[in-house]
């Protein structure tokens, strides 16, 4: 569609004193934040931005505590803003005070989610006393992980990766699993070596072995008091605050206080613990007998630098970016102690791809950069004849290359699945249905009206006499789509979905899972490892949303590779909210109509303006003029910390529609709150009451219990949400908020997210002046650095699967 024309722009009428601003498209109010205001994005790097710290955050902080010299502790907190924001009982009409029109010429700000910043994992057990989602969950995952392991050990190598390859790339990647099987040193591999190509390796054989059934899964349980005594007394000895052993505790086990006496590094392993902090520890634990070059050392602080990516959503990361934070961290010999690293199992080394032309490095801004490329693509580059440069080396926890692997394994197997003539029979055949008929493996690709079509496959296998389930990512999208899709959560768990055959696998021929851009590495690699020979997956979604909350990018990462069909949904949505996030989608940032009022643009001055009027707007004027009361409107802002962060609308939210005093933790009944059981997931919900059992909550209809140990990690307030919070739910309205001090976080794939979940009505409350066209137009997200893409590449494609 087309925008409509423009005329001159008249120039504004004066403003009375103390009268509220006239919000037009034309005159937006733009502005940088105001002298003296703190950046919500103050500490973050844009790619540490775009992590929500649903999952637990011990490096990416949108309110970084400050350095201190204590070793343990001192994490930032959710504490409110100094003062809540000013709010008014006049009502402000999106009529009157904002334009009717779309954003193409008026708003410029939105922005993309910053890091959650505090620990939010772990579930409290439901009421009816068996395990919770998230719980049977994680138990089902670590099976998987220790399963995958076993097989690694059994092998005589490790596990297979990187067939394809050739050159000084293969060399490295040899040498990377001579030094795992303890032939060569750990700095074996860094040297550039040239060697004949190395012989494709057999792929690693399918697991047999039973499945894990998540629902036989037990959680282990709560730290011991004594445990706790026991590590406060090793903190007290380490001059570390006490007050952080519950902690501690939790983070490293019942044997903790044992685990630190013998590394006090690991204090590095609890959220919000700094190097410094770890440092100053293991200096007064070991009166002095360690230095900056100690093995422990070194490997906590790899393991610590490899973790704050995952928050990030990398699966692996460059060698050179780990060599370049041990250097900043005084380790003597970098390249040694990662190689010694290595040697010791502590990180993974992968050869990622075919050596590079020198040349090819010469305008590079810097060597990260440069792998960080050709780890996304893992293609040969075209270039001159000049000597070749040896192709970069990733580094990777276990757990997320084993995931990797296992997921690339199971993907291979599902799309090699022969054809199945059942799904000709279909009485009204789709191009999915046919794409069916012929590949075990199938994405889809379209927006919110699209989402109908690849859950329809549910009823078309039903006549054939199949077996079909379809699972998205919230109760709230299940009962939209169909009374008999479950969540992914419950199918994890084993609470929702088919029984599980002899071998574990569940008894199902399709399996279509919706919002597939949420799914993280871990989760997808037990998805399709539960799956049996045979069946058939469609993976559905949006490849314009934001991506998972955590490690991996797995629909952007098939869908890279190529491996298989795409049936891409010509389903436009409807409506002029519709038209205007499918202009976002391809970089344009459209004016569109919208003679009912659908759109609504409310300029702002600062983030405090921000505040005042996304309260008015949630409050008086979305009910008054739109219709729908304030709780079915969210607001949707950047970040958590900020002027206009969820910590200060949502105070500001609760003094306007649900005053309290907090009493049962910060919480009253009737207050609404974000409810997350599991990294990367967060549930709506509303507090009902306390009792000594802990916070009782109704998540979309689900009675849950919320101990009062675990409020603080898992409850904030919710009427106002970050991006990745709000992602894959969708409200009749949505307010979305974008003060001028968070425009460094903006992207694309946010404010396509966040507009994006309105239904009926969208207020922008703007005061993020020219940022929103440029990250529409200009910054399409930062890449994820994975190895899922390449492993696809290299065990389907040489057998002539259909490629995209």
């Amino acid at each position: 569609m087309t925008a409509p024309s423009r005329g001159p722009h008249p120039e504004p009428p004066a403003e009375a004193e103390g009268a509220e601003p006239e919000a037009t498209a034309d005159h937006p109010a733009a502005g940088p934040a105001a002298p003296g205001e703190t950046p919500a994005t103050a500490g973050d790097t844009p790619r540490e931005a775009e992590a929500e710290a649903e999952t637990a955050a011990d490096g990416v902080r949108e309110d970084p505590a400050p350095e201190a010299a204590g070793p343990a502790g001192e994490t930032a907190g959710d504490a409110s803003p100094d003062s809540a924001p000013e709010t008014s009982d006049r009502a402000e009409d999106p009529a009157g005070s904002g334009s009717s029109t779309g954003p193409g010429g008026a708003p410029e700000g939105a922005a993309p989610a910053v890091g959650d910043g505090a620990a939010e994992q772990g579930a409290a057990e439901q009421e009816a006393g068996r395990l919770s989602e998230a719980q049977a969950e994680l138990a089902a995952q670590r099976e998987l992980r220790a399963r995958i392991a076993q097989r690694k050990a059994e092998r005589s190598g490790p596990v297979a990766a990187g067939e394809g390859l050739s050159g000084s790339a293969a060399e490295l990647l040899a040498a990377v699993r001579a030094v795992e099987r303890g032939e060569k040193s750990g700095g074996a591999f860094y040297p550039p070596t040239a060697s004949a190509p190395r012989p494709a390796e057999p792929a690693p054989p399918r697991i047999t072995g039973p499945r894990p059934a998540p629902e036989a899964a037990t959680a282990g349980p709560a730290v011991a008091p004594e445990a706790v005594a026991a590590v406060r007394a090793v903190l007290a000895r380490g001059r570390a605050p006490e007050e952080s052993a519950p902690a501690v505790a939790e983070a490293l086990g019942e044997r903790a206080d044992a685990v630190l006496r013998e590394d006090p590094w690991r204090l590095l392993s609890v959220p919000g613990i700094r190097p410094e902090q770890a440092d100053s520890f293991a200096q007064a634990l070991l009166a002095g007998d360690c230095g900056p070059g100690d093995p422990r050392r070194v490997a906590a602080l790899i393991v610590r630098e490899l973790e704050r990516a995952a928050l990030r959503g990398d699966t692996a990361v460059p060698s050179s970016v780990i060599l370049a934070e041990l250097a900043g961290r005084a380790v003597p010999d970098p390249e040694e102690a990662l190689g010694q690293a290595v040697a010791d199992g502590v990180v993974l080394a992968f050869a990622t791809g075919p050596a590079e032309p020198a040349q090819a490095t010469e305008n590079t801004k810097d060597t990260e950069d440069t792998e960080d490329t050709v780890a996304e693509d893992g293609a040969e580059h075209p270039g001159s004849d000049e000597e070749a440069l040896p192709g970069p080396v990733l580094l990777a926890l276990d757990r997320y290359a084993l995931a990797e692997e296992s997921l690339a394994d199971g993907l291979a197997r599902l799309a090699r699945s022969g054809p199945d003539a059942r799904w000709e029979s279909v009485a009204e055949p789709t191009e999915l249905t046919r794409a069916l008929a012929v590949h075990g493996l199938v994405v889809h690709t379209g927006g919110e009206a699209a989402r109908a079509e690849p859950a329809g496959l549910a009823g078309a296998a039903r006549s054939l006499g199949l077996t079909a389930v379809v699972a998205v990512h919230s109760e709230q999208a299940a009962r939209a789509l169909d009374p008999a899709a479950v969540t992914v959560a419950s199918l994890l768990a084993g609470t929702a979905g088919p029984g599980r055959d002899e071998d574990g696998a569940w008894a199902l021929d399709l399996l279509v899972v919706l919002d597939a851009p949420k799914l993280g590495v871990e989760a997808a690699a037990v998805l399709v490892e539960s799956l049996p020979d045979g069946a058939r997956l469609v993976l559905g979604g949006d490849p314009g949303q934001l991506g998972p909350a955590g490690a991996g990018d797995v629909f952007a990462d098939l869908l890279a590779s190529g491996t298989c069909p795409r049936i891409a949904s010509r389903v436009p949505d409807p409506g002029p909210i519709g038209e205007l996030v499918s202009g976002i989608g391809v970089g344009e940032l459209n004016e569109v109509a919208a003679p009912g009022k659908e759109v609504v643009i409310v300029p702002v001055r600062d983030a405090g303006e921000a505040v005042h009027r996304a309260v008015q707007l949630v409050a008086d004027s979305i009910p008054r003029a739109i219709g729908v009361p304030a709780d079915r409107t969210q607001v949707i802002t950047v970040a958590h910390g900020g002027s206009a962060g969820t910590r200060a609308l949502n105070t500001a939210l609760k003094a306007r529609l649900n005053p309290g005093p907090g009493r049962f933790g910060g919480y009253d009944p009737g207050d609404r709150v974000a409810y997350t059981p599991a990294p990367g997931r967060t549930l709506p919900g509303t507090v009902v009451s306390a009792d000594a059992a802990g916070l009782r909550l109704d998540c979309e209809g689900t009675a849950v219990t919320v101990a009062k140990d675990r409020i603080g990690a898992t409850l904030r307030h919710g009427w106002a949400l970050t991006a990745h919070q709000a992602a894959a739910l969708r409200w009749p309205a949505a307010v979305v908020v974008l003060p001028g001090d968070a425009v460094d976080a903006l992207s694309r794939p946010w404010v396509y997210t966040a507009f994006g979940r309105a239904e009926r009505h969208l207020s922008v409350v703007h005061g993020a002046a020219a940022a929103l066209p440029r990250a529409v137009t200009t910054i399409p997200g930062a890449p994820r650095t994975t190895r899922l893409r390449t492993l696809l590449t290299a065990l389907l494609s040489p057998s002539g699967s259909p490629r995209a």
